[in-house]
């Protein structure tokens, strides 16, 4: 019984691990601002100081 619960437990931390790259990757080549849905860059990047 012990076992089982560990492959569940090793299977679950594997699947969010495997996720959350996906989820990273992906956003990361969506643009330039991974934070934000520009494609273009940000806004304060065009703004002369």
């Amino acid at each position: 019984m012990t076992i089982l619960i560990n492959i569940v437990v090793f299977a679950a931390i594997v699947s969010y691990t495997v996720y959350t790259l996906t989820r990273f990757i992906r956003k990361s080549k969506s643009g330039k601002c991974s934070s934000c849905g520009s494609k273009d860059g940000c806004i304060t990047e065009r703004k002369n100081n």
